[in-house]
Formats: C-alpha cells, structure tokens, sequence
C-alpha cells in the first residue's frame, strides 16, 4: 500500500533539491511528527545536535560547504536558542533554512494557553524576532504550504541568506501533491543598457591603469565565484590578495598572491601592493571593522572598482541590477584588452620552519601549522587569536578556510567544523579554537564521537579571553575562564571515545602531535599551551583600533 504524501515530504523533497542531505536540530514535541518523515526519508539523515545554538552553527558550517543546510528546532525556546547562530549566516551569507515545529494550526487560532510560550495567547512574537535575520518567511498553512515553501527557498537561494518557515504540528501532516518540475533559479540578467554603461565606464579607467590590484572577498565564495577568480590571474597576471573572510580564494602559494589585506595592520609589502595600486578591483568585499584594523584601508571610490551581488561601481557611479557573475565576466575581458602589468614583482614568501625545541608561542605555532596544511583541508578559525594568527598562514589550493569576524560569535568554529565534517566525510578537517571559545559549544564534540568523525582539534589554551584582554582588562577577572583538563574531556562526553589526546608546550611535541594526528583515523585533539598574554601581530593592531573606537 502507497504512503500518503504529506506537506512533510514535500519539504524534504525540496531541500535535498537544494543540496541538503542532512538536517542539522534538536527534537521537540511540536517537530516530532515531521521528523518522522524525516526518519523515514532515503535522501535526508537526521542530525541530532547537543543544542540548538550547536545545530545553527553546524548547519551554518555545512552550508559553507555544500551551499545550502536546513535546521530544525521547536517553537519558542528552541527557536531562539539557535537565532545567534542564524543571525550570523544571515550576516555572513549563509543560506540556512530555519524549520520550526510549532503549536497546531487550531490550538494558535483559539489563542490556548500553550507550553513554550510567553502565555499571551499570542503566537507570533518568534516570527516577528526573525524577520531581521531572514530573507524570506512564512507560517505555513494547508493551503499556502508548497507554494510558499518554493517561495522561500528559491528566495534563499537567490539572496544566500537565510529563511524561516513556521511548520505547525498537524500541518506537515497535511496531504500535498508532488512537485511537477524541479525546483529552478531563473538565471539573472542585467539590463543591456546598465551593463552596457557599467562596461564603458570601466573601460576608460582600466585603460588608464598601469598598476592594477585585485581584492577578493567573502562573497566571491558566496556565489560559487571562486574558480572564476583563480582563472582571471593566470590569464591576466596582477597582484592579488583577499581579505579575511575570503581566505581560501586563491592558490595562496602562487606568484602574485601578496596575503591577508587588513588596512593599516596589512604587511607593508600587501598593504603597499593593494593601496600602492591606481586602479583596485574590490570584488564581493565588506570593509567591516574587524577586517580592517578599526576602517584603517585607505582605499578611494576613485581608486576603485567595486562588484557586488547585484550592482556594480565604477568610482562615484553605480549600476544597479548587474548580476555578480556578469561583472566579473565584463572585467575579465576588459582586463584582457587593457592591464598588462608586466613589472608585478613575486610575492610568494614562505614562512620558516621553527626551531625543534623551545617553549611554544604564537609566532612559532603557525610556523609550524604552516607545514602540516595540506591542498584540500577544511580549516576552522574561531574569533580571536585563532582567526588573527590564521590569517597569516598561505593556503595551498582548494582549502575551505572557514571564519566568522564580521558576526564574530565565539565558539562558533566548533559546532561549525562538526557540520563541515558531515558535509564533506572525506576530507581533512582542522578545528582552531580558544580554550574560552572552546568552552561555549564543547558539547558537539561528542556529536563528533557519536558520528566516528575525525577532526583535528587544536584548543589553544592561554588562559582566558585573550582577544578581550587584548582589547580592554588585561588583568581583570571578568576575561579569566575556569581551568579545564581539556585532554580528558572526549572520555567524558563519550562511552567510546575514539579520540586521541596531546597536551603539547614546546615546538617539538606540537610537530610531533601533528604528525601523529594526520596519521590516526580518529578525533585528535591536541591541547597547545600559550602564553597568557602572547597574541598575534595582526590581533594586536585590530584590538588596539576596536578600543580606541569603543573610548570614542
């Protein structure tokens, strides 16, 4: 006998569309129903997490890696554990629908006094909080279900943003009819009279360049636009660098690749090779405070050319309406026809192998990461002295370098590295965390466990918020954590702790952990000790702005 199809099916139908083939959540009773379905399903693996802040970042994490994840919480007190988490991919570009199981359709319409609620009778306030954090939402209805699911999605993914849909118990339970057509984007196209003029202008000022620069960003990853841009410097070699966020762009080990472009905390021969240029082509960038040391870039609208998702600027002018892929193609012809930049100096620089011994500090740390890095790894750095000793590291190609400094959650990378690991199984991935970072989301490492995954977990203990000592307190208690014995910590959040564990405080047993680490099937965590109030070259520069702007 046939299944009945369900308003459930249709949704799962549509998202492993999407690219989902995971659904990242924690059960409650008002999602329990559709997760049968979802238990039921051959193309979505239900992915239980240890909160829901937890399944927002994993799915965030997934995402970054598959383009699009889904989530799952129940209403109210679910919903808002995991808006943190939505609220960053919404800043950052994320397309992670949001599923909440809530209250049957006929216990909302009476206004009945429900769990889980403010007890108002009132069952909206939860949609209205994410209509900031999203780009399309809808409460779903027996009528309205299919159509405005479509809706939603192909919203998300035009905008690579977030979505919310508010799925009431009995709804998903609701009969629909399968989808007759898959579900398509309709390819943008720019209006030929902007484009045309976005051309023209660009042409004129490209022609007048003799030292061009390009700087990469984020959204290039966003949109799928990175093979693109690798292509664009072999065939039109100019110096390049990205920022922060859009790490993992290029083949960083490559001629022309000058580094990590962050304003006045730039290395000279970057922060030379990119403002020291007249014609600078910033493509997906975001000039946010973090990425900048404090808005320290020194780049004019003259100076620059400047591609978005969806408009283009050429100086003061801007052409609204241009799709990204299309302006970045016009560019790279034009760029063929007039940059010929034949003086471009090598920028490849290498960091050097640290000594064999000697106590561990942050300089040496990276010189030593810098050698284990391998093309195809998946590189997590949480906020902090992670990201900001990180973004000095030169990834070799195809590496996914995931941060997140503009919503800058801490803890993120964690939960995040548990959603790549499920996205991509068979790929190398390196989580970078603080021990105070660490201790906010430590509970998906034994989701990790649960799941035979095999990460590379590197907790980098000195003690405390470093990034906030760095920025104001140095010695105040309020940025002191407790103490924990981070290599016991697999055995306790798991009965079967396939894990490895290295406690290391000198050069040579962090190689040595490393080496062992890359060798063993199992989560590896290696706990590297710090000095308390040792921090990046690049941190110290991007502290100093934030508290200078925070006493203003």
């Amino acid at each position: 006998m046939q299944t009945p199809y369900r308003v459930a099916d249709y949704l799962l139908g549509r998202l492993t569309e999407c690219g989902a083939d995971h659904l990242f959540g924690v059960p409650g009773d008002y999602n329990l129903q559709f997760l049968d379905h979802v238990i039921d399903s051959p193309d979505i693996c239900w992915v239980g997490c240890a909160n829901e802040l937890n399944a927002a970042y994993a799915a965030d994490g997934y995402a970054r890696c598959k383009g699009f994840a889904a989530l799952l919480t129940t209403f109210g007190v679910g919903e808002l554990s995991a808006m943190n988490g939505v609220a960053g991919s919404f800043a950052e570009y994320v397309p992670v629908l949001h599923i909440v199981g809530a209250p049957g359709t006929a216990s909302q319409q009476k206004g009945e006094l429900m769990h889980h609620t403010l007890g108002d009778g009132e069952f909206r306030h939860f949609y209205h909080m994410s209509e900031p954090i999203t780009v399309a939402r809808t409460i779903l209805t027996e009528q309205n279900a299919c159509y405005e699911i479509d809706r939603v999605l192909t919203t998300m993914l035009r905008e690579r943003r977030p979505g919310y849909l508010m799925l009431p118990a009995d709804v998903s339970e609701k009969s629909a009819t399968p989808p007759v057509n898959a579900l398509t984007l309709k390819p943008e196209q720019a209006d030929v009279a902007c484009l045309n003029a976005f051309r023209e202008a660009a042409a004129i000022r490209l022609a007048k360049s003799k030292r061009p620069a390009l700087l990469a960003d984020f959204l290039v990853l966003r949109y799928g636009l990175q093979s693109v841009l690798q292509q664009w410097v072999k065939e039109v070699p100019m110096a390049h660098a990205t920022m922060l966020m859009g790490k993992g762009i290029f083949d960083e080990r490559q001629a022309g690749f000058y580094g990590t472009y962050s304003g006045s905390a730039s290395e000279s021969v970057v922060q030379q090779a990119i403002e020291g240029a007249d014609t600078v082509l910033c493509v997906g960038t975001r000039f946010a405070d973090t990425l900048t040391a404090g808005f320290t870039h020194q780049l004019s609208a003259v100076q620059t050319i400047e591609v978005q998702p969806h408009a283009s600027r050429v100086g003061e002018v801007w052409f609204t309406g241009i799709p990204m892929h299309q302006a970045i193609e016009t560019l790279v012809e034009l760029s063929k026809q007039h940059l010929h930049d034949d003086h471009m100096p090598s920028a490849r620089r290498d960091r050097a192998f640290p000594p064999p011994n000697g106590a561990l500090s942050q300089e040496n740390v990276w010189n030593t990461l810098q050698t284990f890095i391998r093309p195809g790894d998946i590189i997590l750095a949480d906020q902090g002295t992670s990201a900001f000793g990180a973004a000095g590291l030169r990834l070799p190609a195809d590496v996914n370098f995931i941060v997140q400094p503009l919503w800058g959650s801490i803890g993120y990378a964690l939960a995040a590295a548990f959603g790549a690991q499920t996205a991509c199984q068979n790929r190398r991935v390196i989580v970078l965390t603080g021990d105070g970072a660490a201790q906010l989301t430590i509970q998906e490492l034994g989701s990790m466990l649960r799941d035979k995954q095999h990460p590379i977990v590197l907790v980098l203990n000195n003690e405390g918020y470093t990034v906030e000592r760095a920025i104001h307190g140095a010695a105040q208690r309020y940025n002191d954590i407790a103490l924990w014995n981070w290599t016991q910590i697999p055995r306790a959040l798991s009965l079967d702790p396939q894990a490895e564990c290295w406690r290391v405080s000198e050069v040579g047993q962090f190689a040595q952990a490393l080496e062992k680490a890359a060798s063993h099937n199992r989560l590896s965590l290696i706990e590297v000790m710090l000095p308390k109030a040792d921090i990046p070259p690049l941190l110290e520069e991007v502290s100093k702005a934030l508290e200078a702007r925070n006493r203003a």
